[in-house]
């Protein structure tokens, strides 16, 4: 038998994605729906891909334009063949097959629903299928309960033939060998059976399983290629099977990571997309949720409860209850709790953004800090600088997004406003509560804000006996010891 990386290609991939899915009761195609970050065409059009086949054609019908487009976004080398009416599984191959003309070599039928089938599952049953010089062989799984699938009909180590669940009697019935639907056919032996199928059935369509039977009946070799692994042959036709899909796909991301060394402290709370990757000695906290092409370095601590979709994180970097997109965090920075990272955000090396804070398109460069509380878009924060609690980058006007920067170790006050677009200087202090609309040169204080008045007796004169008047009656007048010894610090 041929090794995987001596397998020569195939002649073409047929997938076919032409059904309906009403039972998934969307306006989306079913196979747009996701498993573990992905859609499960994507799956199916990477799987035939591994066998590098001279045409790979997808047969579309239902829904055609969103699976059309969608493709498009997959892979350039896919075409598209199209069945306007759902008249079977072999009506649906010999659309594939129309325009390719006559084919010399291998065939092989997949479908687009089935996204746990692999590469690797294919190149096996291409393998066994030219080790036995088969005219078919089919992929083949044994289940527990078989209802619903076509049964295997075997006469010794020969397949003879499979029958739809529909048309099968009890002893047939009988049968936990079941039809992936999943085949490779020698490329003659299938137009020949094609030609060959008729309506005769319970459903009144062209089965592609009775080309098995012409094959049979014509004396050519039908073998199976029989896997343990019952998932990859299962499709997804409602939402129920698609929650079921992610759960096991997910336990088996999740324990491939694990066993790669990376810590979950409740893997059962902890959802992985299948692009993400993570280095060792990461560790996941409970309600993790890592999405897209998330990357996370060595010995990052993520969570708990955080989400995380196409943002790269550091190495030994800490997010905590933390909502981010399309972000990159930096090695040794802090993140949350309860921070929301927008697109564009960019946290350097032990920087800082803290609880409730929000950025968007904002760089905060190597050691920066915006700990909590505040806004901070469309802004460029060097190294060292500090932004304190409650300041705002007023970045919008309502008509044009404006950008502020904020120099090396400058201070911004708590609840300041920076109307952009505004610079501060390196080493320059924003007095606190200040609305800023001008620059504030390197190494200057910024103090924009109105000038205190207090008036004298105002709670005694306008809110006679109220608590309020009744507490300054009880007050001596002094001022706070921790206030006064501040006052002394800063004198």
């Amino acid at each position: 038998m041929s090794t995987e990386s001596e397998l020569s290609p195939v002649a073409a991939v047929v997938v076919l994605a032409a059904g309906g899915g009403t039972r998934m009761k969307s306006t989306k195609s079913k196979l747009l729906h996701e498993v573990a970050g992905k859609s499960m065409l994507s799956f199916a059009v990477s799987s035939a891909a591994a066998l590098n086949p001279a045409h790979l054609v997808v047969v579309v019908g239902h829904l055609r334009d969103q699976v059309e487009a969608h493709l498009e976004k997959l892979s350039e080398s896919v075409t598209t063949a199209v069945q306007d009416e759902q008249l079977g599984t072999g009506h649906a191959v010999g659309c594939g097959l129309a325009g390719l003309g006559d084919l010399d070599g291998d065939v092989v039928v997949t479908y687009a629903d089935v996204p746990m089938l692999t590469g690797d599952t294919l190149r096996q049953l291409v393998a066994v299928h030219r080790a036995h010089h088969n005219s078919v062989t089919v992929l083949t799984a044994e289940v527990d309960d078989p209802t619903g699938y076509g049964r295997v009909l075997r006469d010794g180590e020969a397949i003879i033939g499979i029958v739809e669940h529909k048309d099968a009697d009890d002893q047939q019935r009988g049968i936990r060998e079941i039809n992936s639907g999943i085949y490779v056919f020698d490329a003659a032996t299938l137009r020949e059976g094609l030609a060959s199928l008729t309506t005769d059935n319970a459903q009144g369509e062209q089965y592609l399983t009775d080309v098995l039977h012409y094959a049979h009946s014509q004396a050519r070799r039908v073998g199976a290629h029989l896997i343990d692994d019952v998932w990859q042959t299962e499709g997804v036709n409602d939402r129920v099977q698609l929650a079921r899909m992610n759960a096991e796909m997910n336990r088996r991301i999740r324990d491939a990571w694990m066993l790669k060394g990376v810590s979950m402290v409740d893997p059962n709370t902890t959802w992985i997309d299948v692009d993400v990757d993570l280095a060792p000695d990461v560790l996941l906290h409970p309600g993790v949720i890592l999405q897209g092409a998330t990357s996370i370095g060595e010995g990052a601590v993520i969570g708990p409860d955080t989400t995380l979709m196409d943002v790269e994180v550091g190495p030994g970097a800490e997010v905590i209850r933390t909502h981010g997109s399309f972000a990159v965090i930096g090695e040794g920075a802090q993140v949350g709790p309860f921070s929301y990272l927008r697109p564009g955000t960019i946290l350097g090396r032990k920087g800082k953004i803290g609880a409730f804070v929000e950025t968007k398109n904002a760089q905060i460069a190597d050691g920066a800090k915006v700990p909590h509380l505040a806004y901070c878009g469309d802004a460029f924060v060097d190294e060292g600088a500090n932004i304190g609690a409650g300041t705002i980058f007023a970045n919008y006007d309502g008509v044009n997004k404006s950008t502020s920067h904020v120099g090396r170790n400058a201070f911004v006050g708590s609840n300041s406003v920076l109307v952009s677009p505004v610079d501060i200087g390196a080493g320059a202090i924003v007095a606190a509560g200040s609305t800023v609309t001008d620059d504030v040169p390197a190494g200057a204080l910024g103090i924009a804000r109105g000038k205190q008045r207090n008036v004298e007796g105002y709670i005694p004169n306008r809110r006679p006996g109220s608590k309020w008047a009744a507490a300054a009656a009880e007050s001596d007048g002094s001022i706070h010891p921790a206030v006064a010894e501040s006052r002394q610090k800063k004198a």
